[in-house]
Order: C-alpha cells, then sequence, then structure tokens
C-alpha cells in the first residue's frame, strides 16, 4: 500500500515537473521570438533609412551638377552623362536595399505567423477545457445560411460569430449581414453547439462528438499499442 501511494505521488510529481518544464520552454521561446522581431524590425529600420539617404544623396549630387553647369557653362552632354550615371548608381542601390527589406520582412511574417499560431493553439487548448472550442466554415453554394442575414443564425446559449471574412474583407457579425456563398465564418463557443451549427453553414452533416471521440481513442490505443 506505501509503495502504491509512494508511485502515485512519485507520478505526480513527474507530470507537475513535465508541465513545468514545458511551460518555462515555451515561455523562453516566445520571448525569444518576439526579440527576434524586435532585432528584425531594426533591421528594416535601418534599410528605410539608408534608402532616404541615398535618395537625398542622388538629389543633392544632380543639383551640384546642375548648378556647376550654370555656374561655369559646362559642357550639357558631359553633365547629362554625369546625372544618368549617378541615377543608375542610386537605382541600383536602392533595389539592392529594397531587396533586403523585402527578406526582412518575410521573416518578420513568418515569426509573426508563428507568435499566432503559438496563441491560437493556446487558445484552443483554454477552450477545450472548458467544452468550447473554434470553428472556422465556409458557407456553401445552396447551404440554409447562404442568403440570410446573420439574425437568422439559430439561437444557442453561447455559439456566437466572432467575424465574417469575405474576400480580403473582415466583416463585423451585425444582425443585417447576409451571408454569401465563399464566405468564411469564425464562430466561437460550447462544441456540442457548434457542431449543431455546421449544416447550416455547409449543407454537410457533420461529425458527432461520440463518432470523433472514438476516432481519437482508437488513435491513443493504436499509439499504445506501438509504444
Amino acid at each position: 500500500m506505501k509503495f502504491e501511494l509512494l508511485g502515485r505521488v512519485h507520478k505526480e510529481f513527474s507530470i507537475t515537473g513535465r508541465a513545468f518544464y514545458e511551460t518555462i520552454l515555451s515561455i523562453s521561446e516566445l520571448v525569444n521570438r518576439k526579440v527576434q522581431i524586435i532585432h528584425l524590425h531594426w533591421q528594416a529600420s535601418i534599410l528605410l533609412q539608408k534608402i532616404d539617404d541615398v535618395t537625398a544623396k542622388v538629389g543633392q549630387q544632380i543639383v551640384a551638377q546642375v548648378s556647376d553647369r550654370l555656374l561655369y557653362q559646362s559642357h550639357p552632354d558631359s553633365v547629362i552623362g554625369v546625372i544618368d550615371q549617378t541615377l543608375a548608381d542610386a537605382i541600383s542601390r536602392v533595389q539592392e536595399l529594397k531587396q533586403s527589406l523585402i527578406e526582412v520582412d518575410a521573416q518578420i511574417r513568418e515569426l509573426k505567423i508563428e507568435a499566432l499560431h503559438q496563441d491560437l493553439l493556446s487558445l484552443q487548448r483554454d477552450l477545450a477545457l472548458r467544452s468550447g472550442g473554434i470553428e472556422r466554415l465556409t458557407v456553401a453554394r445552396g447551404a440554409a445560411a447562404a442568403g440570410q442575414p446573420l439574425s437568422a443564425l439559430p439561437q444557442y446559449s453561447s455559439a456566437y460569430v466572432a467575424t465574417v471574412l469575405r474576400g480580403p474583407f473582415l466583416l463585423a457579425p451585425t444582425n443585417d449581414l447576409l451571408f454569401r456563398p465563399g464566405d468564411i465564418v469564425i464562430l466561437i463557443g460550447a462544441q456540442t453547439e457548434l457542431d449543431q451549427l455546421v449544416s447550416w453553414f455547409t449543407g454537410q452533416r457533420p461529425l458527432t462528438t461520440s463518432v470523433a471521440r472514438s476516432a481519437l481513442e482508437s488513435r491513443h490505443i493504436d499509439r499504445d499499442q506501438i509504444e
């Protein structure tokens, strides 16, 4: 009996320690990602400043060349040649800086997507602990939602529309908003209620909770057998 109790205590401490380690690791990754984003923004700021410096410098050089021509009556062809070369050098330098800026911007976007993905996972986990969830549904042509206003949405105690994505636009969920085929609807609420709304937007029968649970259990059983 004592050995069983000690075994349980040891197991609880192991689980708690593992969770604490995963939490610390997650926080450190988040901090490191934010530091990288700040550093990349600093690089982007420097590149933009360099572009401004190049354009300002080429403007000063052109003004100086034109002023010298007017002051000393230089040969116009030689002045035009110098100005053309100055502009060509400036354009080449600006293009290089812009390419570097595009690469930095791509890195910033990638890190922000990773951070957003982590936030969404945390939100999904928090909702799952409370039997809630988020659904991303596309309004199908011929579905009950197509052509209907938001006010016609079947009423449930917790499920509601967070936002509607239509092309490049992010639409606020107002009662007079009409759903169109192709609209992406973001729903949040109790998972059982969200499952009941799937068919209203897509016209397809949702995967029932019992079927989903049995599929997950069979997957866990297969994994345990492999281990």
